[in-house]
C-alpha cells in the first residue's frame, strides 16, 4: 500500500513538472532573447551562436537536464533574418527534443531609431517516455509500471512580435504550440504558451556602467510564471547582477564579455565572446529536497567582411 502511494505520488509530481517544463526555462533568457521569441532573431549585425547547459533542481533524482542551441543572423539574400534552434530535454523518464527553423522580417526603423520586428517559425517536436523506473524503489512485476517506453513527435509553429532601440529597450511578445498538435501515442497535447518580455538600459556614467533591467511573464492560461532581473554592466566586459522568480528561486549572475575588432585595408572582422553564470538558489518547497539549479550560457557572436580588389588596366595609349 505504502510502496503504491509513494508511486502515485511520484507520477503526480513528475506530471506537474512536465506540465510547466513544456518549453525550456533558463535565468539567463535575456542573454538570448530568440529563445522565447523568434521575431527578435537577426536583429544584430553580427551572426550569433548561443548556448545554455541547465542542471535544475540538483538533489532531486532525476531532475531536468536541458541543453539549447540557437544560431540566428540576418540574411544576405532577402530582407529579415532567420534563427535556428536545437534543444534536448531530460526530466525523470521523459525526453524531449525540438528543433525549429524561422524568420524574422523587420520594418524600416522609426525615426528614433526603434525597430518593429515579426517572426514566425515551424518546429519538429519529439517526445520519449521510457520504461527505466529503478529510481523509485518498488516491488518488481508492479502492474502499475508500463512494460514499454514510447515515443511520438508532431509539428508546431510559433510566432512573435519584437519592438527593440539597440542597446537601449526591448519589448516582445509571443506564443509557442499554436497548433496544440498532440502526442497520439502518450496522450499528451503540448499546451500554448504566452510570453511578455521587455527589457531597458540605464547609462549611469557614460558607458563605463550600464544597469540593464529586465523582465519576463510565461504562461499557459492555467499558471503564470514571472522572471525579473538586474545585472550591472562594467566597461563593456564584465556584469553581475540578481534574479529573481517569486515563489520559485533567486539566482545570482556573473558574465565576461570581449569583443575583437580588426580593420586591415581590404578586411573587416569583429568577434564577440560572452560567457555566463547563474546559480538559482531554491525558494518554493521543493528547497526541502533540491539545492538549487546550476546554469551556464555560452556565446559566440561574428562578422566578416572583405572589399573586392578592382583588377585596373592601363594601357599606355591613353597615358
Amino acid at each position: 500500500m505504502i510502496r503504491s502511494y509513494i508511486l502515485s505520488l511520484a507520477f503526480v509530481l513528475v506530471a506537474s513538472f512536465v506540465s510547466a517544463q513544456q518549453d525550456p526555462q533558463f535565468t539567463q533568457w535575456y542573454m538570448d532573447p530568440v529563445t522565447s521569441n523568434i521575431a527578435a532573431a537577426g536583429q544584430s549585425s553580427l551572426t550569433n551562436v548561443n548556448a545554455f547547459y541547465r542542471n535544475q533542481w540538483l538533489g532531486l533524482e532525476r531532475a531536468p537536464v536541458t541543453t539549447l542551441l540557437n544560431i540566428d543572423s540576418k540574411l544576405g539574400f532577402m530582407p529579415g533574418g532567420f534563427g535556428l534552434q536545437f534543444y534536448q530535454d531530460e526530466l525523470g523518464n521523459e525526453s524531449n527534443t525540438m528543433v525549429k527553423l524561422g524568420y524574422s522580417y523587420s520594418l524600416n526603423p522609426f525615426r528614433s531609431g526603434t525597430i518593429l520586428s515579426f517572426g514566425t517559425s515551424v518546429s519538429y517536436f519529439n517526445k520519449t517516455l521510457g520504461n527505466n523506473y529503478d529510481w523509485i524503489a518498488l516491488e518488481e512485476n508492479d502492474s502499475a509500471i508500463p512494460d514499454e517506453g514510447t515515443s511520438d513527435a508532431t509539428v508546431d509553429l510559433d510566432f512573435g512580435i519584437y519592438l527593440h532601440k539597440p542597446k537601449k529597450f526591448f519589448v516582445g511578445l509571443s506564443s509557442t504550440h499554436l497548433l496544440q498538435n498532440d502526442f497520439r501515442n502518450i496522450s499528451i497535447e503540448p499546451k500554448r504558451h504566452y510570453y511578455l518580455m521587455g527589457g531597458y538600459n540605464f547609462n549611469l556614467d557614460g558607458d563605463f556602467l550600464v544597469l540593464r533591467t529586465n523582465f519576463l511573464t510565461k504562461t499557459d492560461i492555467a499558471a503564470l510564471a514571472v522572471d525579473f532581473n538586474v545585472n550591472l554592466l562594467m566597461n563593456d566586459m564584465l556584469w553581475a547582477g540578481v534574479s529573481a522568480r517569486p515563489g520559485d528561486a533567486i539566482a545570482p549572475v556573473l558574465g565576461f564579455q570581449h569583443r575583437i575588432t580588426k580593420k586591415e585595408q581590404i578586411s573587416y572582422s569583429e568577434q564577440f565572446f560572452r560567457v555566463g553564470y547563474s546559480y538559482d538558489i531554491t525558494t518554493s518547497e521543493l528547497q526541502n529536497f533540491s539545492s538549487g539549479s546550476h546554469e551556464v550560457f555560452l556565446s559566440y557572436s561574428f562578422k566578416f567582411e572583405s572589399t573586392p580588389i578592382q583588377n585596373k588596366y592601363a594601357n599606355p595609349r591613353f597615358l
